[in-house]
């Protein structure tokens, strides 16, 4: 459910249509330019079409939390690119390092101590993150491109038109990746190198159990 606010702001959303398989890298430039400009775009992943931002804009998360009608003490995962950029913005053992090589790109959130890069404003009382690694080549496009993390929380629609109805008033891009039928992604915790499985989703957890 779409939460309303008082005043919607003037924007205009592009529906922009990407090759799940092959994603036009001109595609990829554009959105990556908006997200650096301070943009929301709504984009698929491997669970869920999400509504992001950089994960470094501030009043772009605020907006996220405000439409998703989210408390700001549930801070929202964001999506990296590789193991590499993980270990950026999180502390990774050996042992989160091994096993989050195994599982990704997979459909896992995998919750770690974030590092000092983080902005306050995406950690946990604990401060701890969460982290996705998409089996998306689209979201992981747009990330490599970008060079920085983005946010990612599910936009509640299996397809970009629906997305485009509740929420083009806030969005600069909606990308048109088809029909996704949604699947919250397994949350894993791997704090102290103590698996602790917080959610059962799409991702297999047996190897945890």
């Amino acid at each position: 459910m779409v939460n309303t606010m008082n005043s919607k702001p003037n924007k205009k959303s592009v529906m922009l249509s990407v090759n799940l398989e092959n994603p036009q890298q001109r595609h990829i430039n554009r959105i990556s330019q908006v997200l650096d400009q301070g943009g929301l775009i709504a984009y698929p992943t491997d669970t869920f079409y999400g509504i992001g931002c950089d994960l470094f804009n501030k009043r772009g998360i605020q907006l996220i939390y405000r439409l998703k009608n989210r408390p700001l003490n549930q801070p929202f995962s964001f999506v990296c690119d590789s193991l590499k950029e993980i270990s950026r913005y999180a502390l990774v053992s050996n042992y989160a390092y091994k096993t989050m090589k195994r599982l990704l790109p997979g459909p896992y959130t995998f919750i770690l101590e974030g590092t000092r890069l983080v902005p306050r404003i995406m950690l946990t009382k604990r401060k701890t993150v969460g982290i996705r690694v998409p089996d998306n080549k689209i979201s992981l496009g747009i990330v490599r491109t970008f060079g920085r993390p983005i946010i990612s929380t599910s936009a509640g629609f299996d397809d970009p038109y629906s997305i485009m109805e509740a929420y083009g008033s806030y969005l600069d891009i909606v990308i048109d990746g088809g029909m996704l039928n949604q699947s919250p992604s397994s949350v894993v915790s791997l704090i102290n190198d103590k698996p602790e499985i917080i959610r059962k989703g799409k991702g297999d957890v047996s190897s945890f159990l």
